[in-house]
């Protein structure tokens, strides 16, 4: 009797809400249409080594209840074995010895990218599919289209940042809240906006060019001057990580206390942006002669184990079933998605950028309704501030600056502010 055919399974990437359903979906259809299948334990890091025992054989009595579950019941790394040709020979070879023809991948843009290239250095051997999973949002897909485990991440977010919210108010004090987006706000941005976040900081926001840190610093502190100006002493702040990405290098040079590497420069990913913006902001109240307790709060980790909420739940179920079944018809070298219900499979040649030759990432639309929305509802200087002698003259008060220093220090901030929307002239 002929060997039954074998689908391997990986997860590669931070943890997300919606994992294990992916794995649940994708072998029990793998297991009715015949095929074996095997669960590969902490994504790439073993199989890149030779090691060919860190796997679990996968049934349906096992997975078939799995789906409620958060984390990942095959663990995750972020073992990267694009990083050397060598490496992906040998999660080949490794793939090769336990007879495993077909793959399945879950993860983020660097598990992508490795899929992609397995993919390539394989030749034909190995037929590859990758399901898009990040809290991030940020894969190259539709803009309608979320990345699974998004929504619950978000949803626990919300209810952190709520509770912030009570804290502040009751206490009279600004939070500081850092939310997971390393290269997007995404997250940030659908947290704030779904909590009614006092203001939200995303990346996308401050453009491409490097941002002085005193642009980022007196943008919160103008949102505070002007909740001062209406009486309130409250708020919370939500900024993606990522905002730290923009920083121009020269304002952090004074840090001592971040990691540097072997040319003596910062190593931005070490930099605690909700420390350094608290620091930073403090001083210039205090500067201002306002006395405003802000607290920073770093959430991300919270929120990546979460068990998924049912729209996630839903979602992954078919992106799971979707990937199975398409490596059953001989699809292969693609990401899959929904789009309006329907499947369509993302050939891995339109993920690539092709000036840098990663994994595209997709940003917020700062142009977006979506966006333009959420920004009329933050509490933050606005161009009409400086366009009222009388709004303009109670922020300058409360600032206690002379009302040209106010306006010279703070109307620059709003230059990239969106335009008012206008349904009427055809807008959204």
């Amino acid at each position: 009797m002929a060997d039954r055919e074998k689908v391997g399974i990986l997860v590669g990437g931070g943890p997300a809400p919606g994992i294990n359903s992916v794995i649940s979906a994708a072998t029990i259809r793998s297991v009715i249409g015949g095929w074996d299948v095997v669960g590969i334990l902490d994504g790439f890091h073993w199989i890149m080594r030779g090691d060919t025992h860190h796997v679990t054989p996968l049934d349906i009595d096992r997975v078939s209840r799995l789906h409620f579950q958060g984390g990942s019941e095959l663990r995750t790394s972020r073992a990267n074995p694009t990083r050397d040709v060598a490496l992906l020979d040998q999660a080949l070879r490794s793939l090769d010895t336990m007879s495993i023809s077909r793959l399945i991948t879950i993860g983020g843009d660097d598990t992508a990218l490795s899929a992609l290239r397995l993919a390539e250095r394989s030749g034909g051997r190995l037929r590859v599919v990758h399901v898009p999973k990040t809290i991030d949002n940020d894969l190259d897909l539709p803009a309608p289209v979320d990345t699974f485990g998004y929504q619950t991440a978000r949803s626990v977010g919300v209810q952190i940042v709520e509770n912030m919210m009570v804290d502040a108010r009751t206490t009279g004090r600004w939070y500081f809240i850092i939310a997971m987006g390393r290269k997007t706000g995404h997250l940030a941005l659908g947290i704030g906006k779904a909590a009614g976040a006092t203001v939200t900081l995303i990346p996308e926001e401050f453009g491409q060019e490097p941002t002085p840190l005193s642009v980022i610093a007196d943008t919160l502190v103008g949102s505070i001057i002007t909740g001062l100006t209406r009486g309130r002493r409250d708020g919370v702040a939500v900024v993606a990580e990522g905002v730290v990405y923009g920083i121009d290098p020269n304002d952090l040079a004074g840090l001592d206390e971040v990691e540097r590497d072997d040319h003596g420069h910062i190593r931005l990913a070490e930099v605690d942006i909700g420390a350094l913006l608290k620091r930073e902001v403090r001083a210039r109240l205090t500067d201002l002669g306002q006395s405003v307790t802000v607290v920073s709060k770093n959430i991300g980790y919270e929120l990546r184990c979460a068990d998924p909420i049912p729209f996630d739940l839903e979602y992954t179920r078919e992106l799971g079933y979707a990937a199975a079944k398409y490596l059953s018809q001989g699809g292969h070298s693609a990401m899959v998605s929904i789009q309006g219900g329907h499947f369509v499979p993302v050939p891995f040649s339109e993920m690539l950028d092709s000036e840098t030759g990663r994994t595209k990432a997709r940003g917020v639309d700062i142009n977006s309704v979506r966006y333009r929305v959420a920004r009329r509802y933050m509490l933050r200087l606005r161009r009409t501030d400086f366009q009222n002698p009388e709004r303009l003259a109670r922020l300058a008060s409360t600032a206690n600056l002379p009302l040209e220093s106010f306006r010279d220090r703070f109307e620059p901030l709003t230059e990239h502010e969106p335009p008012p929307l206008d349904f009427m002239a055809g807008e959204g």
